[in-house]
């Protein structure tokens, strides 16, 4: 069955395609960034299907910013899953941005988020 007709978007799928590819170091790309595209990826799929899940509960709610969207998830959600989705939003969030006097993600961290983004997926989507 494909997973991606369900989904309010295939591209969702895509992004999860390209973080596994990132992770298993098949794209030709520094370590340091497989993680942090692997990150942003996995951002990005996130907030397509949380903003996909809140425009269908208030429309037009997709014009603010993705902070003030994961504070009203919890209404129109179950109260674990939109800590959940708070939670690892903000974790992919600093794993996507470069400074200099810090480490970037690890490949254990990138992987985790990989999966706990994949099972909210799957609870937010329809």
């Amino acid at each position: 069955m494909n997973r991606a007709v369900n989904r309010p978007d295939a591209s969702v799928d895509e992004l999860l395609l390209i973080a596994d590819l990132l992770l298993a170091g098949r794209l030709a790309v520094t370590p340091a960034g497989c993680h942090r595209g692997a990150s942003l990826a996995l951002r990005t799929a996130l907030e397509i299907v949380v903003n996909h899940a809140l425009d269908a509960a208030v429309p037009g709610l997709a014009r603010t910013t993705m902070r003030a969207k994961m504070l009203c998830l919890r209404y129109y959600t179950a109260a674990e899953t939109a800590r959940r989705a708070n939670t690892v939003w903000s974790h992919v969030c600093l794993g996507c941005h470069y400074h200099q006097y810090e480490i970037g993600p690890t490949h254990h961290q990138v992987h985790s988020w990989r999966q706990e983004i994949a099972d909210l997926i799957q609870l937010l989507t329809p």
